[in-house]
């Protein structure tokens, strides 16, 4: 049996329904903006690995940085003691976040920064005697897959078998633009009850809902509506941290700070798991008082890995490189290009870009369902032709690795092309 084969026996994958599968192929070697299976099939992984992934695989820089981490210190526990690659890392990240975040909280990976980030804001006025204990989000929103996380996603299909277990969540509508005064509106209502205690959002674009994006100006205003009845605000930028966007963050366009953010994917350039929760000093100083009940009680057996705060250092250097930051600005350029070109295709509906996400929505006749059958279609004809994309319902994405050559890039845009006339 080959690797694929083998794989169907024991291992379970996500967000995978194994009886209408096709089978997995099974990626043997990566290097830059490609990936080679089992048969030596190339792809290009235009999605960067689900947005992990922005110096391209087998990336040496970071390879090395792991390597010497290694062989001086793999890990360490983070209850009662430090290491100086936790110190280094976050003395290199607080100056590149938003002035108001002056704490870091390590964990494993998006959804438990997410989860994080809710349990400190719930447990803020709990400490306080004050009872706060709804959350609001968006609509189609998507924080992760743990329980908290799950609650506060919009994507009813991942938690609808948990209904009635999870925290209360108030969805209000993406502020896209035509909605901006509904969401306002709704907004404004809410944060007037006096019973929520965080607004989370994804800041500028909404992954997983299909790369749906709206305008810093109305998130400026949502920040400043909440900060003005005490409700916390977190920016969940697990997917638009570390250059997607354009800027380092997303909260980068914004005049207003949130009071928390979430990093996770990009933070160690594709790596090792990792995931960082940031807060202000007045969070963390809701929890600092001489009762040890009040202290944040969370933790995860590599909080602040060694190698993996080895690895992060070693991507945001890459990141802040000037000819990192010229790959960003020329996907950037190369995206509008495709856009100019494309939009006005009799299948498209709308097109979207921001920084180095490209979006791109398929007309149809009804409806089209996020695991539906044009999403399938589509799937399995970029796989076919060596191109790593998975669209979302209707929406076709790319958002790739910043090291990919724009020969790489053209193939990408061809193929979607091609793909619009088979739909």
């Amino acid at each position: 049996m080959n690797l694929s084969e083998r794989d169907l026996l024991y291992n379970w994958h996500p967000y995978t329904q194994h009886k209408t599968a096709a089978i997995h192929p099974a990626i043997v070697k990566g290097k830059g903006a490609l990936l080679w299976d089992e048969h030596g099939k190339e792809f290009i992984d235009a999605i960067a690995s689900w947005w992990v992934n922005p110096f391209g695989h087998s990336n040496t820089v970071i390879a090395e940085a792991i390597y010497q981490q290694l062989t001086t210190l793999e890990h360490v526990l983070f209850g009662g003691f430090t290491h100086d690659k936790a110190v280094l890392l976050s003395e290199k990240l607080i100056p590149l976040l938003p002035s108001n975040q002056k704490k870091l909280f390590y964990s494993d990976n998006g959804s438990t920064a997410v989860e994080v980030a809710l349990k400190g804001a719930f447990q803020y006025y709990y400490n306080k005697g004050i009872k706060k204990t709804k959350f609001i989000a968006f609509e189609d929103a998507f924080h992760g897959d743990t329980f908290g996380a799950m609650a506060a996603s919009g994507i009813t299909f991942y938690s609808e078998a948990f209904q009635g277990a999870m925290l209360e969540v108030t969805r209000i509508p993406v502020p896209t633009k035509g909605k901006e005064t509904e969401t306002l509106a709704q907004l404004q209502a809410l944060v007037e009850s006096k019973d929520y205690a965080a607004f989370i959002f994804e800041p500028l674009v909404l992954g997983a809902a299909g790369m749906v994006m709206y305008a810093p100006e109305v998130l400026d205003q949502m920040i400043a509506m909440c900060r003005a009845h005490d409700v916390f605000t977190i920016a969940d930028e697990v997917m638009t941290g570390f250059g997607k966007t354009g800027k380092t963050f997303a909260c980068d366009y914004l005049m207003h700070q949130p009071d928390m953010m979430c990093l996770s994917k990009a933070l160690t350039g594709g790596t090792i798991p990792m995931a960082i929760t940031s807060f202000s000093q007045e969070i963390y100083d809701g929890f600092y008082d001489n009762d040890v009940n009040k202290a944040l009680f969370h933790g995860h057996t590599f909080t602040a890995n060694p190698t993996g705060c080895a690895a992060a250092l070693a991507s945001i250097d890459l990141l802040l490189t000037p000819e990192m930051q010229n790959h960003i600005s020329r996907i950037h350029l190369r995206h509008l290009d495709f856009e100019t070109k494309i939009k006005n295709h009799p299948r498209v509906k709308t097109t979207r870009v921001l920084g180095v996400i490209f979006a791109l929505e398929i007309r149809t006749d009804s409806e089209e369902s996020y695991y539906g059958t044009l999403r399938n279609k589509l799937y399995h004809f970029f796989i076919e032709k060596g191109i790593i994309l998975r669209p979302v319902a209707n929406t076709i994405y790319v958002l790739p690795p910043y090291i990919i050559t724009d020969t790489q890039l053209q193939n990408v845009y061809e193929t979607i092309e091609k793909a619009l006339e088979i739909v």
